[in-house]
């Protein structure tokens, strides 16, 4: 359903850096920098998230409700992910990673703030 998402940021270096090491974590290859542009873009078969210094020359702000939830193949990933954002710039938020009840099903979650303000988590569906 969702061919690319990208968020703005302020310091390209340090949202590289955060996001290199928590996508990392989750088994995606180093973000690819390109030149002339201020983004930073990660790739893979399903889609393509980057992040962008403001192309309109404002400054970088986070949307205030928004999310955005990066798949993870064990609970162990999701710690991998939230251990490397934050030692990497990344803000923890909400309750600590873990096992939460929903509607949907049983979900392991890890929320984080990236250099930026912008809220990210890695989610697990467990069996």
């Amino acid at each position: 359903m969702i061919s690319h998402v990208i968020l703005g940021a302020a310091d390209l270096e340090a949202s590289k850096a955060f996001y290199d090491a928590a996508l990392g974590a989750l088994g995606h290859r180093e973000g690819r920098t390109i030149p002339g542009m201020g983004r930073v873009m990660y790739m893979t078969r399903t889609g393509t998230f980057g992040i962008s210094i403001p192309i309109n020359g404002e400054p970088a702000s986070c949307a205030n409700g928004s999310t955005i939830g990066f798949a993870a193949d064990s609970e162990e990933a999701v710690l991998a992910f939230h251990k490397a954002g934050v030692e990497n710039g990344g803000t923890s938020i909400e309750d600590a990673p873990g096992l939460r009840q929903s509607p949907f099903g049983d979900l392991y979650l890890a929320y984080l703030r990236d250099p930026a303000g912008n809220k990210i988590c890695a989610m697990y569906r467990p069996e």
